[in-house]
């Protein structure tokens, strides 16, 4: 058992569960989604492609691919969050919904992470 592969699945499965317990939940209610959660989710996720970076193979390009939309998706989350927070007047249910919208396009390319990571597992000889 490799430690860096260990690593790896760590990370790839943590930003999975963080952006799931960002995006569930009443999409307009303000409430359900935690901008602590959120911040976890960005964090994790760009850890987590950074690891896929140096990676060879065709299946490492589609890791990376899959971990750069989940970023792009999070960080513009976390944008429309912070916009409504400190520019527009409150939290209205645009903004939020639209938030969890973004952050459930990330939860999408973590899940095709997570599948293309087992798949790749399933498939190496020892």
């Amino acid at each position: 058992m490799s430690l860096n592969r260990v690593l790896f699945a760590f990370f790839v499965i943590l930003a999975l569960s963080l952006n799931f317990g960002f995006f569930v939940g009443d999409i307009g209610v303000r409430a359900y989604h935690s901008l602590y959660e959120l911040f976890g989710a960005i964090v994790i996720s760009l850890i987590a492609t950074v690891l896929k970076f140096g990676e060879r193979s065709h299946i490492g390009a589609l890791l990376l691919a899959s971990s750069l939309v989940a970023d792009v998706g999070l960080l513009g989350s976390a944008a429309v969050m912070g916009y409504a927070n400190h520019v527009a007047i409150g939290n209205s249910v645009t903004f939020v919904a639209t938030a969890v919208s973004l952050s459930g396009g990330a939860l999408i390319a973590n899940i095709v992470s997570v599948t293309l990571m087992i798949i790749e597992a399933s498939t190496l000889r020892r």
